[in-house]
């Protein structure tokens, strides 16, 4: 019986060490996971705020040529009326053109 309570411990033993084993390897991914998890969120907060950096840049540019073609268009206005209403006239047939197709 002696022999059969020793095979029992050493199994108990060799299973509770199993145990522990998987237990710290679990731990270590869990971490590992966790890290990357942290390294992923940091990369994609970084990325957003680059596309909203260029977003704004963009939007400024965009304002910019929106006040420089109005400039042109009241300088045009002011000097060859004539002329804008015409090429007003023209963009204007074009676009209908356009529309219809």
């Amino acid at each position: 019986m002696a022999y059969s309570a020793s095979n029992t411990s050493d199994a108990r033993r060799a299973a509770s060490a199993t145990a522990n084993d998987i237990a710290g390897k679990a731990a270590d991914l869990a971490d590992k996971a966790g890290r990357h998890l942290e390294s992923a969120v940091t990369s994609a907060e970084g990325t957003v705020r680059q596309v909203a950096e260029t977003g704004r840049e963009a939007s400024q540019r965009v304002n910019e040529v929106a006040g420089n073609l109005k400039g042109a268009v009241d300088k045009s206005l002011k000097d060859q009326p004539l002329t804008t209403l015409a090429m007003a006239a023209a963009a204007g047939f074009v676009i209908g053109a356009l529309w219809k197709s």
